[in-house]
């Protein structure tokens, strides 16, 4: 057998930079002002607050379980460890779940981007073309879709930059804080998953570790570098995005009430600009970037998780195995493709981003458990980066997460059973099916 022997090892620490910036950047461009209408900048601002102490206690945390643990399977490997092999099974497919229903969203938005430039082409269309071509890219090489990624990421976190260096003279604070509780206190709670949005996807640098050159020193690095970027980032956009002229205007496509954007900056943009100006279109065209990164790199990261699960018989075998040609996991990324483009063709692109937040909670909650238990399970095991801050920075994690996971729970409970529903079916069938260790 040559599934772990054949996963080359290229990446450096400036491209897993680019990998865990790039799997979220999307989150700056889309979605996250869909939490503006639930919370207003007041209710979105301290549920962002609390997500970022959240994702930087967790980037740390998690840090540690991948320097240690350098396997592409990520938190199911970590789990399998310290907890055994059911909640591994769990960990793994609440990060499948994760990887591959966020990319669908994104597809339809890059569709969406395509059809403003060529109204002749559908929208799904260019969704379904896309998973094609990315797709294609993954399967012919790891290193090629790095260096891929790490490109596009550069120009994406550039055209945040211009964007707010356009939108920060006219910024006024009284925008910012106009009608800043529209659904009060509670608004906080269903600001939640969009205030992830602009963070998911970062944990994804662990499912590289295999094919990085020097995992128990890098991985540490890229996890830093990457949230460190992705925190101004976030801070600097959710300010001058809204401090332009309210955040209803970067909500709401007549800017008033109806119909809701997946278009913030854009928006943001032509108060200031108008729609014919240069700047506006540079901002559109550059904005693709943004998209395409997280996207790609979401494919990325989902066909190396899909790829350990199969590679241990969790999910059907075929699913584990390499490419011999190209030495990527070729099966994964295709069958990921499939499940995403069914997906995308249900049109469901809001529900689908909540349920990968579904799972992305999951994957937080069940990794800083396993931190905190191999900590007194395995404290002689190799740690090359050991998190200073133990235990304060698991638990603030985990705590967080648990109490966002209920808070989803509870304001959206048709996907709630929806996402717990797949994590009983598929662990069932995993009881029933799995073949006795030989």
């Amino acid at each position: 057998m040559t599934e772990n022997k054949g996963l080359k090892k290229t990446l450096s620490p400036f491209m897993l930079w680019g990998l865990g910036v790039g799997y979220v950047i999307s989150g700056m461009y889309f979605g996250w002002n869909l939490g503006l209408e639930k919370g207003g900048t007041g209710g979105m601002a301290i549920a962002t607050l609390v997500i970022m102490v959240m994702y930087v206690t967790f980037t740390f945390s998690y840090a540690e379980l991948a320097c240690a643990i350098p396997k592409a399977g990520g938190v199911f490997d970590y789990a399998n460890k310290a907890m055994g092999k059911n909640i591994g099974f769990i960990a793994g497919i609440a990060q499948i779940v994760e990887f591959i229903l966020a990319p669908p969203a994104i597809a339809f938005a890059i569709g969406a981007y395509f059809n403003a430039f060529f109204p002749q082409v559908p929208i799904l269309a260019s969704a379904v073309s896309i998973y094609f071509v990315f797709t294609a890219l993954n399967v012919y090489g790891v290193k090629a879709a790095a260096s891929f990624e790490v490109i596009i990421t550069i120009f994406a976190v550039g055209e945040l930059l211009l964007f707010s260096g356009i939108a920060a003279p006219k910024f006024q604070m009284s925008n910012l804080t106009h009608h800043a509780f529209p659904n009060g206190w509670g608004g906080i709670f269903g600001a939640i998953p969009f205030a992830i949005w602009f963070f998911l996807g970062i944990e994804g640098i662990a499912n590289v570790a295999e094919e990085t050159k020097n995992p128990q020193r890098d991985i540490s690095k890229g996890f830093g570098w990457a949230i460190f970027t992705l925190v101004i980032l976030c801070i600097l956009i959710f300010v001058t995005a809204t401090g332009i002229s309210g955040w209803e205007t970067i909500v709401y496509k007549n800017g008033v009430s109806g119909e809701t954007s997946d278009s913030p900056l854009p928006l943001a943009l032509a108060k200031i600009t108008g729609s014919n100006h240069l700047m506006y279109h540079l901002l559109i065209t550059v904005g693709l970037f943004g998209l395409v990164a997280s996207f790609h790199g979401l494919i990325l990261a989902a066909g190396r998780s899909t790829y350990e699960m199969g590679r241990v018989h969790n999910i059907p075998a075929f699913l584990g195995k390499i490419s011999p040609r190209f030495h990527t996991p070729a099966n994964a990324l295709i069958g990921n493709m499939i499940i995403g483009i069914l997906a995308l063709l249900s049109g469901k692109t809001s529900e689908i981003i909540i349920i990968s937040v579904f799972g992305a909670l999951t994957l937080y909650i069940i990794a800083m458990v396993s931190v905190i238990i191999l900590r007194k399970k395995e404290p002689e095991l190799h740690r090359p980066f050991r998190l200073r801050f133990y235990p304060a920075f698991p638990i603030i994690s985990l705590l967080i997460a648990t109490v966002s996971i209920v808070a989803m729970f509870i304001f959206n409970l048709s996907l709630g059973l929806i996402y717990f529903s797949i994590l009983i079916i598929t662990f069932l069938l995993y009881k029933f099916f799995k073949p006795v260790d030989r």
